[in-house]
């Protein structure tokens, strides 16, 4: 078994990089025990997988002892999962209390007493949850006291209301009014690009 996986730091979610890069399928997602998890069986060493994972959750060991080197490296890493399972701009959602469909978008932009952000993201648009901003960051570079509402799409209606061309797309309202919008996905280490024009909109 050459792939170990840090769950640790990873997201854990069927988006994974490790599952798209795979030429073998090996690196697969199981639907019931909500996991990612690897075929031995089909698994070839090419490692793939961890050339793919970007904030090095998967990792490859060419020989036995580089196995149980990188095996000792993630037990005693310290870090938990409550540390990076926050919600997140770009990722799937972790609360379900932000999740709204495509169908309530209306209801939730117009009819809001206070400001309100809504992201609108779909299964493509989707990234991985530990490169992420944190939703908690955006809403203090926002400087207003905010509700935060993430809409999965389905179909175009809403980005050629607004004339959106790429996701995941930040819209922020007030009094049920489009403030300003901003497209396209924020790595953590572009934050301050990102929350300067946060900051810019009135």
């Amino acid at each position: 078994m050459p792939v170990l996986i840090n769950f640790k730091v990873c997201d854990n979610a069927s988006e994974c990089d490790g599952i798209r890069n795979c030429p073998v399928n090996a690196f697969k997602w199981n639907e019931e025990k909500q996991t990612i998890y690897i075929d031995n069986e089909l698994c070839i060493d090419c490692g793939k997988c961890a050339e793919s994972c970007s904030v090095g959750a998967i990792r490859f060991a060419k020989d036995e002892n580089e196995y149980d080197e990188i095996k000792k490296e993630i037990e005693d890493d310290t870090r938990t999962i409550n540390d990076l399972f926050v919600d997140r701009f770009g990722a799937a959602p972790i609360q379900s209390d932000y999740l709204y469909q495509e169908k309530d978008f209306e209801n939730i932009s117009s009819n809001s007493a206070r400001p309100i952000v809504i992201e609108l993201f779909n299964d493509d648009s989707i990234s991985c949850l530990l490169k992420s901003i944190p939703i908690k960051e955006i809403l203090e570079a926002f400087d207003k006291e905010s509700i935060f509402k993430k809409v999965q799409l389905e179909s175009n209606e809403i980005l050629e209301k607004y004339k959106i061309q790429e996701l995941p797309a930040l819209l922020f309202f007030e009094d049920g009014k489009l403030l300003d919008k901003i497209e396209g996905y924020y790595e953590d280490e572009n934050s301050k690009e990102l929350f300067e024009q946060i900051k810019s909109i009135k």
